[in-house]
């Protein structure tokens, strides 16, 4: 999973990125203090993963990561050269949604680019900064296509589809919100990769004293809470500052430092929860004496697709797969004693792997 990290400028982007991937990004209180974009790898932390090595010995253990991708703050004015961030918007063309973080408390020490925190204010000027930049795409591509379209109808059919958008667009309306039911126009619509028609994660940053009861208290939460249902987008609460601090701090540390904070996870544990549910992801689980391994698929993947994740000669030549839900394996203590109580079960073609699942698969090339 890769997730691209927007924002304005001195709103907690960069402290947000180097707190998740502890890679040291510059942080300053000045705008466009990252030059370059910056990318980090994360490992998604899941105690199945732990207690399953265990109980298998096994030498290693591999979780599922999520690759960030922090871009300059974007300003008002960006798609036509203002400050930095427009530049790097390709840099985000490719991920699987963006975290958009927004400012959510009052710094008199913290510069706000537009004078004062207003959230919605801030969503819409970076929504605006990347649908000019989806036109711009839709710009070329329409340059590309108008020259073939006289001649050829499948090119006028994609040609009137791109000026459709296009004029959405330019209405001040976000891709996502587009409709068609024509499945070619929707298979065009997708590898145009539009910024605007990814799914969003809003990062509402906030003081220490809005972590507690997860910023229902804040009413700035709240407008960004209300405004990300209009969207269908996922909403978390975060204190970067407070996540820089943890992301130092070993493992029990941190568990103390949450505890006294009245929190039961970090912001890390909370984005990995909303990217999931809003990508529709879940995880299954391989074990043994080599390594224990996560694998993230889809939701409603079936088994030999799955089994394809790890090698395509494993979903080309898929006979069945051995499947125990996580804690029932657990409950049990050993493999041997899930199969004994008929916990294990074969499935074939159709099976929907479900989160949790600790699969064998059985395959013949």
């Amino acid at each position: 999973m890769k997730l691209g990290i927007v924002g304005l400028p001195n709103v907690g982007k960069s402290t947000l990125f180097n707190s998740l991937t502890k890679a040291g990004a510059e942080s300053a209180n000045y705008p466009f203090c990252t030059i370059d974009p910056n990318v980090g790898i994360v490992m998604v932390p899941d105690e199945r993963l732990d207690n399953l090595t265990k109980m298998y010995d096994s030498k290693r253990t591999v979780p599922a990561v999520i690759e960030f991708v922090d871009i300059a703050g974007l300003v008002k004015g960006a798609s036509k050269g203002e400050g930095l961030g427009n530049q790097f918007l390709s840099n985000i063309r490719e991920v699987d949604a963006i975290v958009h973080v927004v400012r959510c408390f009052e710094n008199s020490n913290i510069v706000h680019v537009d004078g004062s925190v207003n959230p919605l204010r801030d969503i819409e000027t970076i929504n605006f900064e990347l649908i000019f930049s989806d036109i711009e795409v839709l710009d070329r591509r329409i340059a590309k296509t108008v020259r073939g379209a006289k001649n050829d109808k499948t090119l006028a059919k994609e040609l009137a589809l791109l000026n459709r958008i296009k004029e959405h667009l330019e209405a001040g309306k976000l891709a996502k919100t587009f409709e068609t039911d024509d499945e070619e126009e929707l298979e065009w619509f997708e590898s145009y990769n539009l910024l605007t028609a990814k799914p969003v994660i809003f990062a509402a940053n906030v003081n220490e004293d809005d972590l507690a009861d997860d910023g229902a208290s804040n009413e700035w939460v709240q407008k960004v809470v209300d405004y990300a249902k209009e969207f269908d987008s996922e909403v978390f609460v975060i204190c970067a500052q407070i996540e820089q601090e943890i992301s130092e701090l070993d493992d029990e540390e941190k568990k103390l430092f949450l505890e006294d904070l009245g929190l039961k996870e970090s912001g890390l544990e909370k984005l990995i929860r909303a990217s999931y549910s809003l990508l529709g992801l879940i995880s299954y689980i391989t074990a043994g004496e080599q390594e224990t391994k996560a694998w993230t698929i889809k939701k409603g993947t079936k088994a030999p697709q799955a089994a394809g994740k790890i090698h395509s000669d494993f979903e080309r030549g898929f006979i069945r797969a051995e499947v125990v839900n996580y804690e029932h394996l657990m409950e049990q203590g050993s493999m041997n004693a899930a199969k004994e109580k008929g916990l294990v079960r074969s499935e074939g073609k159709d099976y929907v792997v479900q989160d949790g699942d600790v699969i064998l698969f059985k395959f013949n090339v």
